[in-house]
């Protein structure tokens, strides 16, 4: 079809449609113009506008009953031509809006009016869209004057009730559409912007609307969930583009306190026109704030994502262009953004984390006092409802109402210093944050969980170490992590805001005032400080005169000196220290030294008279988290923290030698954030650099230690995290604990015992493993060597006289360390041997003395002192191991007391006693072969015959009884002690007729291997007697001679049926067999021999029964 590019072609093809169409109104006609409309231009189209739209125009007016279809093709085509064309007179423009107007209106005459379709809707909605988006600027500034107030009036009413009432999703969202461009809130790029003066008189001629809008578009907002979220979203969009425009406080600011008078023929218009006065403007306000609560509390719960990212938008477009305005209704407003920062929709919680920022960036609230008392109030009633919301909510709630208590804070800015002015403010939110943050200590395993100095590891921290504040803490009204997480951003938000020398010296009060709260106070008193040093801390608004580093400092001494008062640092953390106390007297306060720059006395009394395990409980907890506030002052300082290492490392280094296992772990935590703070590259480099102070305090603590028993563990915590470098620092320090065990042994041995094993344990670490491969290196390197006649003389000479100490003959004290052999006085040892005549190294000095006190102390009447110095004996013999000639004089002074433990005494004293026999085996070698077989082994061996029915006969709980690990132990050591003693036949022969029965299959499994492991070590010793043994008992194989003129092998463990030995012995000898395949006899022609004879004898496989 050819188009009509002309005016005149167009009309000529035109006129006889429309006329046919004015005519008579069918679908068919309306349908051939559609027709004809389609190759028209648009310039052609454009001068003949009115001429087509007249035919259209008339048949939507002729009087009677149409057909909807017609009505409807018509608005279509009537839509073509507008979408064509552009609408330049105002009364067209006026004409053609009252009509399609009421084709959504039916008849005033008709009392039932027919259901229209939502297709007609659809059209006429869309006509009115088109018409709208084609109307010049000022024909379309025509339709917003005061005179056409009833006809928007009609159309807004019309959209609205289609928007509410319609159960169609499409013609709804198509109304709410046409709404907003009838409103001048289209968002296409068409229109052109308004000014001022244009704004200020459509915002007084929508005021009008403005009450049936928002009530309306509120019911649309909170309906049923089946209209979609399409229909909500358009719905909230037009409210807060309505609401934001009518009550724009710029435009409100320009409007005059009284209402301009009229014209008399405009009355009746002005009476419908709205005075947007300060009266006015309150009662609006009111009344849009319960619309706005309704709003908000529905769409902030909606499931569908879009709709709550339309209301972060909400929020932000009336805070934006209303925050005076609407002031009052901005609680319900923040509450909702502030609670979606952390909704479930990532698209939400960025787009409202955005408009938090500009908010504050803006200084929104700062800057609005009516704002920021707002959120004061809603502050102050979050904080009194608090506590009430974290116990009756789930976690879910929780983690909302802390984020609504957190956004509040972070909107506030610099304005919370306003809000902490007030005493009511201040303490109902301080006393929240302290309820809220009870701590449950009603777990048992706390108290448990030991860390006893002979268990735990040695060495500078390992990559493994938590740092400080790194232990789980359990609370009473929460359990997710993420609900502790806010309360530390709610505390480091106010300190970074807030006025810290004021919140400091608060929290320290209420620290003070109640022991019940004394936890909570010192964990918001650390995110105090870490939030003032702008730590871990989010805000939305950097703050403009941060806290001076004199401030930071006196904040950080004075809470530190609360913390490390006696009564806050010593508390009872166990039922042992408990019982300790009234073994020592207290020092009044005053009397007792203070090393490290703040008074240790010892544990103060407990309330109680029995402290229960929540009091315990409480206590551990309160001490950790103020070591973990040590920590933290650390990293607030840095550098400067190193001047405060006089008072703080003292007490934290106590409490890393603390029995307890979470102070303990807590405390070294600390330790590497001081070190990380200050500069340090290690915890020993710590030490190191701070020893000198620290021994002084060690020193202290030493002299008075009935009243300051923590130096030992101060200077425990230092031998197990520095090297040898410290040992001279030292030196005096442990010549002062053994004077003072020499003084009072009989009531303070423990204590300077627990001492005595740090420095051992030390020694061992830094000097055991390297003098032992020094040892052993030499020993090969001198065997290699070509005797020469004066060293075979040494030989002897040395012979001689460890023959004379092995018998008992030993010289006096005086005369040891003399050159002279006591037995042979006319012979002198010759000088080559260095190790006679050397000095004994520092370190092998003082295993010594601490030796000779050990001796003296295995008989003290106590059970716990004998096990703690046969603990430290065993130390001071592996440190001792080089040093024989010093060693094996004082392993004869230890003897008879070793044996009166190992044969007499308590089953736990036993078991430790033989732990240090095997260790002086492996020392002192053959020099303690006859005291052994004389004193011990008999014991030994009686014991684990008449053990062993017992054990054979008992059930599974027998593994954890203090016999069975006593037999464990003994048959796990005896088989090595007696190869390292190279014990005689006889002797060997006692050990396995004892240990034969443990191979019984009755036996328990583990006590079944041990008497494994002590055959092993006899078929090194003395393979064939085992052999020959163990075929007594059971023998696998028959055996013919190889000649008739020899009489046959019999064993009395032929021929016998299976027993319970049998599995245990086969394994035995299939090792045996083993063992002498891979190590032939010495000597060539005897192996030949032995091989050739064994070859000879044929073996012959006997039934096993």
């Amino acid at each position: 079809m050819a188009v009509f590019d002309t005016p005149q072609e167009a009309f000529g093809a035109l006129r006889p449609a429309c006329v046919q169409l004015t005519r008579a109104q069918t679908l068919q006609n309306v349908s051939g113009l559609q027709a004809l409309l389609a190759a028209v231009s648009a310039p052609a189209l454009q001068a003949l506008q009115e001429y087509v739209l007249f035919p259209l125009r008339f048949a939507l007016k002729v009087p009677g009953p149409r057909q909807q279809r017609v009505v409807q093709s018509v608005v279509q085509c009537i839509s073509s031509v507008l979408a064509a064309t552009r609408v330049e007179k105002q009364q067209l423009l006026q004409e053609l809006f009252s009509e399609l107007c009421s084709c959504l209106s039916p008849p005033s005459s008709s009392n039932k009016p027919p259901q229209q379709s939502e297709e007609l809707k659809l059209a006429v909605i869309q006509a009115l869209h088109t018409l709208m988006h084609s109307a010049d600027g000022d024909a379309l500034w025509s339709l917003y004057q005061p005179s056409t107030l009833p006809l928007l009036g009609f159309a807004v009413s019309l959209l609205l009730g289609l928007a509410e009432r319609e159960r169609a999703r499409q013609v709804k969202i198509s109304a709410l559409e046409c709404l907003q461009v009838l409103v001048l809130q289209c968002e296409c790029q068409e229109h052109r912007p308004l000014g001022a003066e244009e704004a200020q008189k459509c915002g007084d001629l929508f005021a009008s609307f403005l009450p049936g809008i928002s009530i309306t578009l509120s019911r649309v907002i909170t309906g049923d969930m089946k209209q979609g979220h399409k229909t909500t979203v358009s719905a909230i969009r037009l409210f807060y583009q309505i609401v934001g425009f009518v009550m724009a406080d710029e435009q409100l600011a320009r409007v005059p306190k009284n209402k301009e008078k009229t014209p008399v023929e405009q009355s009746r218009i002005s009476e419908l026109m709205v005075h947007r006065g300060p009266d006015w403007t309150k009662s609006t306000a009111e009344k849009l704030g319960l619309l706005l609560h309704k709003v908000v509390e529905f769409s902030s719960v909606h499931p569908h994502w879009k709709v709550r990212l339309e209301l972060v938008e909400l929020v932000h477009h009336l805070l934006r262009n209303c925050s005076g305005s609407l002031v009052e209704s901005f609680s319900h407003l923040l509450k909702a953004l502030v609670g979606l920062v952390n909704d479930e929709n990532s698209d939400v919680q960025r787009r409202c984390t955005e408009v938090l920022q500009g908010t504050a960036e803006q200084g929104v609230v700062a800057q609005n006092r009516a704002l920021a008392d707002v959120l004061s109030e809603n502050l102050h009633a979050l904080a009194t409802a608090l506590p009430r919301l974290m116990s009756s909510q789930d976690d879910s709630g929780k983690v909302s109402t802390l984020t609504l208590l957190l956004g509040y804070l972070k909107l506030l800015g610099p304005k919370i210093n306003v809000v902490l002015s007030s005493v009511s403010h201040l303490q109902r939110l301080s006393r929240a944050l302290l309820q809220v943050l009870e701590m449950d200590v009603a777990e048992v395993k706390i108290v448990e969980h030991r860390a006893w100095g002979c268990s735990t590891s040695w060495g500078s921290p390992g990559p493994g170490l938590q740092r400080g504040g790194g232990q789980k803490k359990y609370f009473r009204f929460f359990r997710e992590e993420r609900v502790f997480q806010l309360l530390q951003q709610v505390c480091r938000v106010l300190g970074y805001h807030g006025h810290l020398l004021l919140l400091v010296d608060h929290f320290s009060g209420l620290y003070r005032a109640s022991a019940a709260h004394r936890k909570q106070a010192a964990l918001v008193l650390n995110e105090l400080l870490a939030g003032a040093a702008g730590l871990g801390v989010d805000v939305l608004r950097q703050r403009e005169t941060p806290p001076s580093r004199e401030e930071l400092r006196g904040s950080v001494t004075s809470i530190l000196e609360e913390y490390t008062e006696q009564d806050n640092w010593h508390l009872v953390t166990s039922v042992q220290a408990e019982a300790a106390a009234p073994e020592h007297s207290v020092t009044p306060p005053g009397l007792s030294a203070c090393p490290g720059g703040t008074c240790r006395s010892f544990l103060l009394p407990s309330p109680e008279p029995h402290p229960t395990a929540h009091t315990i409980n409480s206590n551990i907890w309160q001490i950790c988290i103020q070591l973990e506030g040590v920590g933290c002052f650390a990293a607030v300082l840095g550098q400067e923290f190193r001047g405060l290492l006089l008072s703080a490392l003292y007490p934290v280094l106590e409490k890393a030698g603390d029995s307890t296992l979470l102070i303990s772990e807590t405390a070294l935590g600390t330790l590497v954030d001081i070190c990380e703070a200050c500069g340090y590259d290690s915890v020993q480099c710590l030490i190191n650099e701070n020893s000198d102070y620290l021994v002084n305090g060690i020193s202290l603590g030493l002299h008075q230690l009935a009243h300051q028993p923590r130096a030992a563990q101060v200077l425990d915590t230092m031998l197990r995290h520095s090297d040898a470098s410290l040992l001279p620092l030292v030196e005096d320090v442990i010549q002062d604990v053994l004077s003072a065990l020499d003084q009072s042994y009989d009531h303070q041995a423990s204590t300077f015992l627990r001492v005595l094993h740090s420095v051992m344990t030390a020694l061992v670490q830094w000097f055991g493993s390297s003098c032992g491969e020094e040892h052993q290196q030499r020993q090969p390197a001198e065997g290699q060597q070509v005797l020469t006649r004066q060293e075979m003389e040494q030989f002897f000479l040395d012979y001689v006289r460890q023959k004379q100490i092995s018998e008992g003959n030993l010289p006096e004290p005086g005369e040891e360390e003399t050159d002279e052999v006591p037995p042979l006085p006319k012979l002198e040892p010759n000088n080559s041997d260095p190790e006679g005549e050397a000095a004994l190294p520092s370190h092998a000095q003082l295993a010594r003395e601490v030796m000779e006190r050990c001796i003296h102390l295995l008989a003290d009447g106590k059970l716990h002192v004998r096990l703690q110095v046969l603990d430290v004996l065993e130390l001071c013999v592996t440190v001792l191991h080089p040093h024989g000639n010093h060693l094996l004089p004082m392993a004869h002074r230890v003897w008879p007391a070793l044996v009166t433990r190992l044969i007499s005494d308590d089953p736990l004293a036993v078991l430790r006693a033989f732990k240090v026999l095997c260790t002086l085996a492996q020392t002192c070698g053959d020099f303690l072969r006859q005291r052994f077989s004389r004193d011990v082994l008999p014991k030994l061996t009686s014991s684990l015959l008449s053990q062993a029915p017992a054990s054979a006969r008992a059930g599974p709980v027998y593994h954890h009884t203090l016999a069975f690990k006593l037999q464990l132990a003994v048959l796990q050591g005896l088989g090595s002690l007696c190869e390292k003693l190279d014990m005689g036949e006889s002797d060997l022969n006692k050990v396995a007729d004892a240990c034969l029965v443990y191979l019984s299959a009755k036996q328990p499994v583990k006590l079944q291997e041990a008497a494994q492991s002590v055959f092993h070590h006899l078929m090194h010793m003395d393979p064939d007697s085992t052999w020959l043994l163990l075929n007594e008992v059971w023998c696998p194989h028959g055996y013919q001679p190889p000649h008739a003129s020899l009489q046959p092998l019999e064993l009395r463990g032929m021929g016998r049926q299976r027993n319970e030995f049998t599995d245990n012995i086969l394994l035995l000898l299939e090792r045996l067999q083993q063992q002498e395949n891979t190590t032939p006899r010495a000597g060539t022609q005897e192996t030949d021999h032995n091989t050739d004879q064994h070859s000879s004898w044929e073996e012959k496989e006997e039934p096993l029964g």
